[in-house]
């Protein structure tokens, strides 16, 4: 006897909520650590400086960061293989060796601007414990996780690090902003042609599309792929990479869009109108809008931190593995990797390493700023090169669509290092 269309034996149909985390993958731990603790800085200066006034910069930020990102994608699907692979067997030596030369020390100064932040914001819930504690203990635990676990359950321990953002988006809802100049802010574009508000632009530009995540991107789907036992790419799986990345996108633009959000309202509505590290746009949050806020605020930091230095520690390794040919994946044990591992190792006691040096999260912050300032323009470039080479991608090359939104963000990453460039050393 059969049983009745509605027992507890008829198969369920995924929902739609079931079949979107189903696709979310490498695009969304990429755009989720995008959102790293020196971004945070970032989005909190220019809340804190200028108010709501750039909050139109997520919606311009947004498809430029999914179009090159998706041509990353894309390139690390078709080809198999990362930028760095692809590079090395398609241009000159001194494009893959001068993306090296530029990348390393911007990413190891990003690593230890991260895991200050980290730590500075730790010793603000628990003063008891120094700063320099905190960051010793977080490198150990990201060394463990990074060290021990597979590919797998380290891309599943990323995916729910994302959640930490969400604390992000809780927090303008308790300090009750006004919805109507939010409104007016996010779609009719503010701007002041003055030195201070060009710069908050440039930064704002280059810490939402950064070189290191082009890298990480292909890697990452490429080595999906790899997992998956995928030969051929179709028309499904491109469709599900760009579900993907375009979510990991808007998440990250959505982050940014309410740290800017909570600073405009808190900071900058109490006159606080310098933020220069992560500890100190806490610190404010907590007289002016409660201890939930600050709490909600601190922990964010320090989960965004988990979820990005993993990233910019693999991304360099993947890199420098695929350069030099030695064995790779995060995939394998310590012992079949003992290279791309101990690049991991090298990379965050390097970034550990930095605040005994005397350097403080800010300069290396300006630092990274400038050195993913002069690279992205050539990547993006490169990227856009590849993406429309047919003996490389074959018949996936760039759309008309991502051809416009590519020129466009090259047309403004050049712009904003020349800027970056000018502010810095001549203005």
């Amino acid at each position: 006897m059969l049983p009745p269309p509605h027992s507890g034996h008829a198969k369920k149909t995924p929902s739609r909520v079931q079949k979107l985390l189903k696709k979310l993958g490498p695009g969304l731990i990429t755009g989720a650590s995008d959102d790293d603790p020196s971004g945070i800085v970032t989005y909190a200066q220019a809340g804190a400086q200028f108010g709501l006034s750039t909050l139109w910069t997520a919606l311009l930020t947004f498809p430029l960061m999914a179009a090159i990102q998706g041509m990353a994608a894309r390139i690390g699907m078709v080809t198999s293989q990362g930028l760095t692979g692809t590079l090395k067997a398609h241009y000159p030596k001194v494009v893959l060796y001068g993306m090296i030369l530029f990348c390393f020390p911007a990413v190891i100064l990003n690593i230890g601007a991260d895991i200050q932040s980290m730590g500075a914001v730790a010793n603000l819930l628990f003063p008891r414990v120094p700063t320099f504690l905190f960051c010793i203990v977080f490198t150990g635990i990201l060394l463990f996780v990074i060290i021990q676990y597979s590919y797998q359950k380290m891309a599943a321990l990323l995916k729910w690090l994302c959640l930490a953002l969400l604390f992000y988006l809780v927090i303008p809802f308790i300090v009750h902003p006004d919805w109507g100049a939010v409104a007016r802010h996010t779609f009719i574009p503010d701007i002041h042609l003055d030195k201070k508000f060009l710069s908050i632009l440039v930064a704002i530009l280059g810490t939402t599309i950064s070189p290191y995540l082009f890298f990480w991107q292909a890697t990452m789907e490429a080595e999906d792929l790899e997992h998956k036992k995928r030969i051929f790419v179709n028309k499904r799986m491109l469709d599900d990479m760009k579900t993907d990345v375009n979510s990991g996108m808007f998440f990250s633009n959505l982050v940014m869009y309410f740290v800017i959000l909570t600073a405009g309202v808190v900071l900058y509505g109490a006159g606080v109108k310098q933020i220069d590290t992560v500890e100190q746009a806490a610190r404010s949050l907590k007289p002016l809008a409660g201890q939930l806020s600050y709490l909600l605020f601190a922990i964010g930091v320090i989960g965004t931190g988990f979820l990005a230095i993993p990233v910019l520690a693999g991304c360099l390794s993947y890199i420098l593995a695929e350069t030099f040919n030695f064995s790779k994946g995060l995939d394998k044990k310590f012992y079949q990797a003992k290279p791309f591992y101990g690049m991991i190792v090298v990379s965050l006691v390097a970034g550990l390493c930095l605040q005994f040096l005397g350097i403080t999260p800010v300069q290396a912050l300006l630092y990274t700023a400038i050195l993913y300032g002069l690279t992205a323009p050539v990547m993006i470039g490169v990227l856009l090169h590849i993406g429309n080479n047919k003996k490389i991608m074959g018949k996936h090359t760039n759309s008309i669509l991502s051809n416009i939104l590519g020129w466009l963000t090259l047309l403004l990453m050049t712009a904003a290092a020349v800027g970056l460039i000018w502010t810095q050393f001549f203005a």
